[in-house]
């Protein structure tokens, strides 16, 4: 045997599985087939800039990364809590007021915040509020609008900021995700403040992987997953490697390359990266639009943010970076550049002729679809040695894909057991 464990993948989820395998004592061999690791989680470097593969941010209140990962090493740079509103020609920064005191009578007193959404908006967060475990994430669930609706919470909050807010979360603009999952998010986002770390979203799964044993071995894809009697064997370009038990921790997309699981749904989405001027200043806040009549954004865009603004690191001094997001369930998702640069010079309320394009990421699989009844799947056994991991087999998060992992470690170390 060449280990007792084979993780195929190197995202979140396949590293939090070998690092708890390995804790337990078990020699573990990750394969990954790209170049380097994390998975969805992948910063690019351009001219001193740094891009991460789909605007992601790391949020420390997750239970999962406070117990397993070294936040502190990774230097977060923290992003303001709340939204900057645009809306035709003028703009409203609606913000924690506590953390956020500066902004705190704009945003009680906003035309965005009348009393009656929220309360509105809290009455739907109750089941949250009340029940903080995670069972309650899969109790009685709904669509995410059906919710809204049923708790009254109708009016500018939503349809204006909310709605557009979760969907760039959720790359799922038709309100049909699970209601439970988003109510999650919000009671996170409400506990902690996202942020980036100094060297890049890549820089969280760098950080695991590396308190591994054995190295990742980069660029070496699983053509095929076989079990013998008393293990499995997993074919690569470079020859057969042989374990006890396996663990396909791959993106959902490619789940079905390897077991006989059907392929998960999954929402997509694109990241426009553009070097600014230097002169733009819109603070550490997500902007969404409010311009359409009835809510959504009037162009592509679903959400932007100067970058560089909220994390230093990811521009060289005296620059900006900005980033946009559009969704690929809309008809623009695919928008080209002409029409990205048109939307943020409406947005940003400036000439945008001059900024350059640093990266396109176009990111199909982003996210497994989140469909009412969210279910607890589980790591799943698709055989008698071949186990299968990953944010598809509970939440679509950072705090899902760590937690699957780690349960399939666990799995793992028993099955093992003596």
């Amino acid at each position: 045997m060449d280990a007792d464990v084979i993780v195929i993948g190197a995202g979140l989820a396949g590293l939090q599985c070998a690092r708890r395998a390995q804790r337990s004592g078990h020699s573990v061999m990750v394969l990954e087939a790209e170049d380097a690791v994390g998975g969805r989680v992948r910063t690019d470097r351009v001219d001193g800039f740094l891009c991460d593969r789909g605007f992601q941010l790391l949020n420390p209140a997750y239970p999962a990364v406070r117990q397993w990962i070294d936040v502190p090493a990774l230097e977060l740079q923290k992003f303001g809590v709340g939204v900057v509103v645009r809306s035709g020609q003028t703009t409203t920064t609606l913000a924690h007021p506590i953390r956020h005191p500066r902004h705190a009578l704009a945003t009680l007193h906003s035309e965005l915040t009348p009393v009656s959404d929220v309360v509105a908006f809290v009455r739907w967060m109750v089941p949250a509020l009340l029940r903080r475990s995670t069972a309650s994430t899969f109790a009685r669930d709904e669509t995410l609008y059906a919710s809204f609706d049923a708790a009254g919470f109708t009016g500018r909050l939503r349809r204006d900021v909310i709605d557009t807010f979760l969907a760039g979360v959720l790359a799922d603009s038709s309100g049909e995700s699970s209601a439970n999952y988003a109510r999650q998010l919000m009671r996170f986002f409400a506990a902690g403040v996202p942020g980036l770390p100094h060297t890049g979203m890549q820089a969280l799964p760098e950080q695991m992987a590396a308190s591994l044993v054995k190295p990742v071995r980069l660029g070496t894809a699983a053509r095929d997953l076989t079990e013998t009697a008393d293990g499995v064997q997993v074919m690569t370009d470079s020859g057969t490697i042989r374990a006890r038990v396996a663990v396909v921790a791959v993106g959902p997309q490619n789940v079905a390359d390897l077991t006989d699981l059907s392929t998960p749904a999954t929402r997509g989405l694109t990241t426009w990266w553009f070097r600014a001027p230097a002169l733009l200043q819109a603070g550490p806040f997500l902007m969404v639009d409010a311009t359409r009549p009835g809510g959504g954004p009037a162009g592509p865009i679903w959400h932007t943010a100067v970058v560089s603004e909220a994390a230093p690191s990811y521009a060289p001094t005296g620059e900006n970076l900005v980033e946009a997001t559009t969704l690929l369930d809309r008809p623009d998702g695919l928008a080209g550049q002409a029409d990205v640069r048109r939307d943020l010079a409406r947005l940003y309320q400036t000439s945008t002729r001059d900024w350059e394009v640093l990266a396109h990421h176009v990111v199909p699989h982003a996210l497994p679809a989140q469909r009412p009844p969210l279910e607890d799947l589980g790591p799943k056994w698709t055989g008698s040695r071949t186990l299968v991991a990953g944010d598809h087999r509970g939440t679509g998060s950072i705090q899902g894909a760590l937690n699957s992992g780690d349960r399939a470690g666990r799995t793992v170390v028993d099955f093992l057991a003596p």
